[in-house]
């Protein structure tokens, strides 16, 4: 532990002439930054008598705590649900290259695989700090295999799995190891789910309902047993009927537990939902809107042949299908993307898109007094947007680690 008078003759950023978002809205402050974290101006000046080291003038623009992406399968010709020797490399590559997107922390997703692939690539994948070298790493989101096959969207059903007389047991024998797990889809209506989602849930994991055929009872029952997030939300999922929403449901329901938050993904790329859809989720919860990207291998690459998994992915325009099918598999799109389309499509503050993309997702894992915000104390993950929310530079413990080239 450094001594107090170490941490005190550490130098001190002010960041200047900015609009902040803290405490759910944007206003003119400036952010005081120290050994990665977010200081407090008033200790600063009344107890240290401290001053800045450096000043950066930020010219008017926006800072908005670091994005956090909870489901991203890949991109830039990476796969993390592939057998590789190289998954580590692969984490980088794909962590060094979303920082250019606002992104600071992300969740490698695995969709539904072998049990040979989660033994070999699971051990290979940590929770990592981010740097110059990219993007944090909070933790594994496992989508599969323990969904419905009438919703399995891109999951090759020839890998899907049921629980049996097993239950947990099963489970652990499919993953191999639960280290380093933060999420986990599965489809509540299954047998000897709730026993499964309770054990995982009493690991500290996140259990997510997905790529299921789960009527609103059933759903609910899951969030009563500890589930919290929906896996992108209407998609993969039963359409929403009056006399039964399905999962849907769970964001008006009434028998959510007190203090309870349930929160869902909401791919914004303007394809897999649409706009309408878009403003109906919002309007329903605001709260709990989570934007997910659901990347796969081919994001930041051009058309044609890709992977997810087990499966062949084309690439057409903007969609991205299982090869021969018209079958959607995951997006191409990126957070920042997410970020302008979702604020176009619904209209709702800058603020309120903003706090999809980094604090609703804090608030998801449980991270919210270190990520997803701008309140003293956090770790200084942030970043430089312009009135448009364009990505101008992207800021990991109080460093710079990336910045438009166009500004230098």
């Amino acid at each position: 532990m450094p001594s107090n008078k170490s941490v005190s003759d550490a130098p001190i950023t002010q960041f200047r002439n900015c609009r902040i978002l803290r405490e759910h809205r944007l206003q003119w402050e400036d952010l005081w930054v120290r050994q990665g974290r977010i200081l407090n101006p008033e200790k600063l000046f009344f107890d240290e008598k401290g001053a800045a080291d450096v000043k950066v003038d930020c010219h008017g623009r926006i800072l908005a705590p670091g994005f956090i992406d909870t489901q991203i399968n890949g991109g830039f010709g990476v796969d993390f649900s592939k057998d590789s020797d190289n998954v580590k490399q692969g984490i980088f590559l794909v962590a060094h290259n979303i920082l250019s997107h606002g992104v600071t922390s992300f969740c490698p997703t695995l969709v539904t695989s072998p049990k040979s692939i989660y033994h070999k690539v699971l051990p290979q994948i940590t929770v990592l700090d981010g740097g110059p070298h990219g993007a944090g790493v909070l933790g594994i989101h496992l989508e599969g295999p323990y969904i419905s096959s009438e919703k399995k969207g891109a999951h090759p059903e020839h890998c899907l799995r049921s629980y049996s007389k097993r239950g947990f047991s099963e489970v652990m024998d499919t993953y191999g190891t639960l280290d380093g797990v933060s999420i986990v889809t599965l489809a509540p209506e299954m047998e000897r789910s709730k026993e499964v989602i309770e054990e995982l849930v009493q690991r500290g994991i996140r259990v997510s309902l997905g790529h299921s055929v789960a009527n609103l009872s059933q759903a609910e029952d899951a969030v009563n047993k500890g589930a919290s997030f929906i896996t992108h939300l209407f998609n993969a999922m039963l359409p929403f009927h009056h006399r039964d929403p399905g999962i849907v449901g769970l964001l008006t329901s009434d028998r959510i537990p007190a203090g309870r938050t349930v929160y869902y993904g909401m791919i914004a790329d303007g394809i897999h939902t649409n706009p309408a859809a878009l403003r109906i989720a919002r309007c329903a919860h605001p709260n709990g809107l989570v934007l997910v990207t659901d990347a796969i291998t081919a994001m930041g690459l051009g058309p044609g042949k890709h992977t997810l998994g087990q499966q062949e992915i084309l690439i057409d325009g903007l969609n991205a299908y299982v090869a021969g099918t018209q079958t959607l598999a995951g997006s191409i799109a990126t957070m920042d993307m997410c970020v302008r389309h979702f604020h176009e499509a619904t209209g709702c503050t800058v603020e309120e898109a903003l706090e999809a993309a980094s604090l609703h997702p804090a608030q998801l894992l449980g991270l919210e007094n270190r990520k997803g915000t701008l309140d003293f104390g956090a770790d200084a993950d942030f970043v430089v947007l312009d009135d448009d929310l364009n990505v101008e530079v992207t800021y990991i413990a109080g460093e710079a680690v990336w910045k438009n080239p166009a500004l230098t």
